[in-house]
């Protein structure tokens, strides 16, 4: 092959100039022959190896928008003559469509505009046939076709806008935030992509590195409490900022953070502020506030109050909210000892910043002054408690002390005087309404209560409404008024082998009095009575005596029980003496003076039964008194009335508690004893007095049937005789009769109307209507109809 290099020079405006290169290989099967001319002026010749196709890449230049066809380059083989015999073919990306081929010349053209920024190259086959027989003259060979880069693509900011913060006082040249921009342009081919940063807006206060797009402070001590927030705007440009390059912008929001380069400050130096005298220890009284044009930690005020005149009166604490100082009374006002108090106030930030230490302290303070109001106070007593005495049992109206309170206003306004009559204590007590003196009402008793609490109230006479209290404390002093006493209550126990001067026991005595008055006793025999020939007393001169035995042994048989009056006087003034009697058992004594056992043990021990024994024995007493009361219930509870059912044609309603006499008993069975008095005398069997009968007018009535007249018995003495009869009769059974009388009374014309005297009357109702009703209804006609007969026969 013979090889030739031909050199396009492709021109567009504006610069710069671009060359594309482009091989055309020239047909030749034998191989190429290449002279080269030596320095002695000789010729070398070298011989290259046969090659079919030696293709470079083609080059075409991007958004082309000429009204042609791009034209990219030629391809040609050395078998071609030139007469039209070879045919040209190109196959791969974008053969047809973007990339033609003459089929005669070889010559490629793009008919496209193509973007370097959407594909870079493409790869393309060519192919050289005989147009005749459509065999190939050269394999299959293939090249590039490279998009040729042009500036057409400006620098972008993808994360903007930004924003950021610097803190305000900075140093000029601090860092405030790096912008990045980029460009889609070739960065290896040419200044497309060589971006250069420049600020468009934000002078002098910030400035931006070229390269790196740093943006940085440009001013000294700027001032957050000037100007706050800024606005900048950078700029980034390619073909390294030469004209003719493409730019883009954006936008950083820049905000200047807080630090404490501001003291606090009052707005005015001199404050005043009025507080009544009544005002409450430990309430706000007023505020006061320093400003500071810091914010968050850096404005925080501490309040404080320098001066000890201030200091022992008022505090001052800061709210947090309102950054506010609150100024709060630590002792009570008064009006008429200090009228005005003077307050310095001072200010401090608690969070310094030693970097603006030059600015100077950063700290202010005001003087407050305070007004003291004069306000109607209730009146004050001159103690805050009073404890007072009285002696017991002192006569009503007998002085206890006195409480004093005065008016703390200046009018100096009178004060009366009154009790809480609330208080338990009030009855005991009353106190004089103008001066205060307090008197009993009735003699005290230490020994029922020996405190007496009260509430003793003033006010003044021009304002009642004003009121002052103080609690009074009344201590009941003791004197001698009870007389002592022995102190045990038990039975003093004397051993049967006693012997003479043997101890018995000894015993104490008990004063309701207090200490003073009730703790030293002395103990006698009474010595109006005679010599006690059993037992003595000894004073034992410590408050205690001892009982002595005087004779030798005592019988419990013979005589079980003593009685020892003993005297016992206090130590008081004046002493008093009281008689107490003791009781003294004789009971056997086992040896060292052990009492063995009494009365009812002495008994048991006789017997020589144990104590397990006789509980045994109750025991068994126990159950069987159970068993027995169980046994007389439940024959109590099966006993069967002698009516049991309610269709019993005798119509016996009397119920007698016995057992009956059997079939011939007809006399629990009596039913004429539950007829009016009168039938039940005439029917009764054993009548041995008779009932007289009382002479009364007979009512106006056309007729009156014997039964009437028998009802106006006195029923009284009808039954008074009945229970006569009944307890001289030695005939009946030995056991009682229940008998019932009932009668319904008397003094009504009509008579009784109980269904029990119908027998007995005469009736004017004819009964022969029944039959018509039916023959359910005959039965009950013949039954009236007989019953009819029976009463007039």
């Amino acid at each position: 092959f013979r090889f030739r290099r031909n050199i396009f020079c492709l021109f567009r405006y504006p610069p710069p100039l671009v060359f594309v290169p482009f091989w055309s290989a020239s047909a030749s099967s034998r191989g190429a022959m290449v002279r080269t001319k030596l320095a002695n002026g000789e010729t070398e010749v070298h011989h290259r190896p046969k090659r079919g196709w030696i293709w470079n890449q083609f080059f075409v230049l991007e958004e082309h928008m000429g009204p042609d066809a791009q034209y990219v380059g030629k391809l040609h083989s050395n078998s071609d003559k030139g007469d039209g015999s070879v045919r040209y073919i190109l196959s791969g990306e974008g053969a047809g469509t973007i990339f033609i081929i003459n089929e005669e010349t070889g010559d490629i053209h793009a008919t496209k505009s193509l973007d370097r920024e959407r594909k870079t190259h493409y790869v393309l086959h060519a192919q050289a046939l005989d147009r005749n027989t459509e065999e190939a003259l050269e394999p299959k060979s293939e090249f590039i076709i490279k998009v040729q880069d042009i500036n057409d693509n400006a620098p972008k900011f993808p994360d903007g806008p930004f924003v950021a913060t610097v803190p305000e006082m900075s140093e000029v040249g601090t860092s405030v935030l790096q912008v990045t921009a980029t460009d889609a342009d070739d960065p290896t081919y040419g200044n497309s992509a060589r971006i250069v940063y420049s600020i468009l807006q934000g002078q002098p206060y910030f400035s931006v590195d070229p390269k790196t797009g740093i943006i940085r402070t440009a001013l000294a001590n700027m001032d957050r409490e000037a100007r706050e927030h800024y606005t900048v705007v950078i700029q980034a440009k390619d073909m390294a900022g030469q004209v003719g390059g493409l730019s883009g912008s954006t936008t950083i929001n820049i905000t200047l953070t807080d630090v404490n380069d501001n003291p606090p400050t009052f707005p005015q130096k001199n404050y005043q502020l009025y507080v009544p005298e009544s005002a409450q220890v430990g309430k706000p009284v007023g505020k006061i506030k320093a400003n500071d044009e810091d914010l968050g930690v850096n404005a925080d005020i501490k309040y404080s109050i320098i001066n000890s005149e201030g200091a022992n009166m008022f505090s001052i604490s800061t709210d947090r909210d309102t950054r506010e100082g609150i100024i709060s009374l630590k002792k009570p006002l008064n009006y008429e000892r200090k009228k005005t108090y003077t307050l310095h106030i001072e200010g401090t930030n608690t969070h310094v910043d030693p970097r603006f230490s030059y600015l100077g302290s950063f700290k202010d303070t005001a003087t407050l002054k305070i007004t003291v109001g004069d306000v109607d106070e209730a009146p004050i007593f001159s103690m805050d408690y009073y404890i007072m005495d009285v002696y017991e049992n002192v006569p009503s109206g007998t002085e206890v002390g006195m409480v004093t309170a005065r008016d703390p206003d200046s009018r100096n306004s009178p004060v009366r005087y009154f009790l809480d009559s609330k208080e338990e204590g009030v009855r005991y007590f009353r106190i004089e309404e103008n001066s205060g003196l307090i008197r009993t009402t009735q003699p005290l008793d230490r020994e029922a209560m020996p405190w007496h609490n009260i509430t003793v109230m003033a006010s003044e006479v021009d304002s009642p409404s004003l009121l002052s209290h103080v609690p009074v404390t009344v201590q009941v002093l003791d004197v001698n008024d009870n007389p002592p006493e022995i102190a045990t209550d038990e039975e003093v126990i004397v051993c049967e082998s006693s012997r003479p001067g043997q101890l018995i026991q000894t015993v104490t005595a008990v004063d309701k009095d207090d200490f003073a008055n009730g703790q030293r006793f002395s103990f006698a025999l009474p010595s109006q009575l005679p010599v006690n020939p059993n037992f003595t007393l000894k004073d034992n001169e410590d408050s205690t005596a001892s009982i002595l035995a005087r004779r030798r042994r005592f019988n419990h048989l013979t005589q079980e029980l003593y009685e020892l009056p003993i005297v016992v006087w206090d130590g008081g003034e004046p002493s008093l003496s009281g008689t107490s009697t003791l009781t003294l058992r004789v009971c056997p004594c086992q040896s060292y003076g052990k009492v063995r056992m009494c009365q009812g043990e002495a008994f048991l021990s006789s017997a020589g039964l144990s104590t397990g024994a006789l509980i045994a024995i109750l025991l068994c007493i126990v159950i069987l008194l159970a068993i027995v009361v169980l046994f007389i219930t439940l024959r109590r509870s099966k006993k069967e009335p002698l009516i049991i059912s309610e269709e019993d044609i005798r119509e016996n309603v009397v119920t007698y508690d016995d057992e009956g006499g059997g079939e011939a008993d007809t006399e629990a069975f009596d039913i004429i004893a539950l007829r009016n008095p009168a039938a039940a005398e005439e029917l009764k069997f054993r009548r041995d007095v008779r009932p007289e009968t009382r002479k009364h007018v007979d009512p106006p009535r056309s007729r009156r049937s014997p039964s009437v007249e028998l009802d106006e018995v006195d029923v009284h003495e009808f039954i008074k005789q009945r229970l006569v009869e009944a307890d001289m009769d030695t005939s009946v059974p030995p056991y009682d009769s229940l008998q019932t009388y009932a009668y319904e009374g008397q003094g009504s014309p009509t008579g009784s109307i109980s269904p029990l005297d119908s027998p007995g009357t005469q009736s004017e109702q004819d009964y022969n209507y029944l039959d018509d009703w039916g023959p359910e209804f005959q039965k009950l006609a013949e039954l009236y109809g007989e019953a009819e007969s029976d009463v007039t026969t």
